[in-house]
């Protein structure tokens, strides 16, 4: 399993958010480049970055941003926020990305999936953003009918290689990972899955681990990481133990 550490653009800048309210914002960089320098000079594998005003807009707003980070970093760049269509996915990953995330657009329109994997492959991924187990969607403001699993099923099933699987109950909140929930869509799919939100420290990732998915193939950790609750050192030490 691997690491990845997270940035959030908000208004040009880094911030972090508490289960994706955007009236409970913390800004922790004037610049994204400089946090993305640190955290690859920390030893990250990957960069996970979202565009929320790109989210809450429907359309990417933080390009140049993310182009200049994508310059920056030696490292793969993992990009979501905003992106409907596929100009959109497009644009992010010549903007430099790696991978570029689809959430929204995969909930409304689940059938247009295998053509967008057909096209894009690996650098294609689906975000799966869950409360209570339900799919949310337009940056977690829409809390939808559609179960978790359901449209991880279906995504696995038209050819999407990566799902990135956010619990945003815990998201920002410092209280830990939903394995459960983890557990849950990872039974149900072959692909690659990434784990997202709650992770605070070494007994997350181990928790993920101790679940014994082959295709588990990553965890993301933010806030923790900038309010200093742990160290990415310390959660890849964890994460190697597998």
């Amino acid at each position: 399993m691997i690491v990845i550490a997270a940035i959030d653009l908000k208004g040009g800048r880094c911030v972090r958010l508490q289960q994706g309210r955007a009236d409970a914002e913390s800004v922790y960089d004037a610049s994204p480049v400089e946090a993305a320098l640190r955290w690859q000079a920390e030893g990250a594998q990957r960069l996970h970055v979202v565009d929320l005003d790109g989210a809450f807009e429907g359309r990417p707003a933080h390009l140049n941003e993310i182009a200049s980070i994508c310059e920056a970093l030696d490292i793969p760049v993992e990009v979501g926020g905003g992106l409907r269509t596929d100009d959109d996915v497009q644009q992010v990953l010549d903007a430099g990305a790696a991978c570029a995330i689809i959430g929204t657009r995969a909930f409304a329109d689940p059938d247009s999936l295998g053509e967008s994997a057909a096209r894009f492959g690996d650098a294609l991924a689906v975000g799966i953003d869950a409360r209570d187990g339900f799919v949310q969607v337009k940056g977690w403001v829409e809390t939808t009918s559609m179960k978790a699993v359901d449209l991880a099923r279906k995504a696995d099933g038209l050819g999407v290689s990566t799902l990135i699987v956010t619990d945003t109950a815990t998201d920002g909140m410092l209280a830990g990972v939903n394995a459960a929930a983890m557990d849950a869509v990872c039974k149900e799919v072959s692909c690659k899955v990434i784990a997202s939100g709650g992770v605070t420290g070494p007994e997350d990732i181990e928790k993920l681990l101790a679940l014994g998915h082959a295709h588990l193939f990553g965890a993301i950790a933010g806030k923790a990481l900038y309010e200093g609750r742990t160290t990415l050192a310390a959660l890849m030490s964890a994460a190697q133990q597998e």
